[in-house]
């Protein structure tokens, strides 16, 4: 497309308002004619990383809760009740995507989505490596490839580097979805917002800016681009 144009979005594979947003990417990567690029934001990792025990597992499910009401996404809430010593560290499914973002750029955002929907809707422990060659069923990736550089310390690397760039951002929470036009960056929304709320005044926002340049930017509802 003639502008250098780009929706970034950040967000975290184990953020559950991330997972009740995912419906919102979903649609907008149907109607607008833009890219969607893929930062990881880092929820809890590593040392930020907490135990999965009574006080967190209320936590976790308040805001599941919250989020299910929201959005209408599904959530398995028997993942809450381990008590083996699982702790909620986000780094190796940060990494999953950004391997994924190495390999397949354009399966990223499904790839990112398929990770929420293994952990909060079907009880998968995405922090667990062995999970993943089944994760990546479905994707046009070699599996062995794909577990190969995503054992690397090159794509830790790139998560964190990742985790950098959504703050120096602005992006403190998540879902967190900006626009960048050129050189200039501006805020979408910080937190979670419908479609119906969001998508109307983006595509006002689009019109208004863009409709000069004589390029379809969406596709108007019942028409094909």
């Amino acid at each position: 497309m003639a502008q250098d144009l780009e929706f970034i979005y950040v967000g975290d594979p184990m953020c559950s308002w991330c997972w009740g947003f995912a419906p919102v990417l979903e649609r907008m990567s149907e109607v607008y004619e833009i890219p969607i690029r893929i930062v990881v934001g880092g929820l809890r990792p590593g040392p930020d990383s907490e135990e999965l025990d009574d006080r967190v597992a209320l936590t976790l499910a308040h805001h599941w809760e919250q989020v299910a009401h929201a959005s209408g996404q599904a959530f398995d809430h028997s993942f809450l009740d381990r008590r083996d010593g699982w702790v909620y560290d986000t780094e190796v499914p940060a990494i999953g995507v950004v391997t994924m973002r190495e390999l397949r750029p354009e399966d990223t955002l499904e790839f990112l989505s398929r990770l929420q929907r293994a952990f909060y809707a079907e009880g998968v422990d995405i922090t667990d490596r062995t999970e993943y060659p089944g994760l990546l069923e479905g994707f046009s990736v070699d599996s062995d490839k794909f577990m190969e550089l995503f054992d690397s310390d090159q794509m830790k690397a790139r998560a964190w580097k990742d985790f950098s760039e959504a703050r120096s951002m602005g992006a403190a929470g998540f879902p967190t979805l900006l626009v960048r036009d050129g050189e200039e960056y501006g805020i979408v929304t910080r937190g979670y917002l419908s479609a119906d709320r969001l998508l109307p005044a983006l595509s006002d926002w689009l019109l208004d800016k863009y409709t000069a340049q004589g390029k379809a930017l969406f596709c108007e509802p019942g028409t094909v681009c």
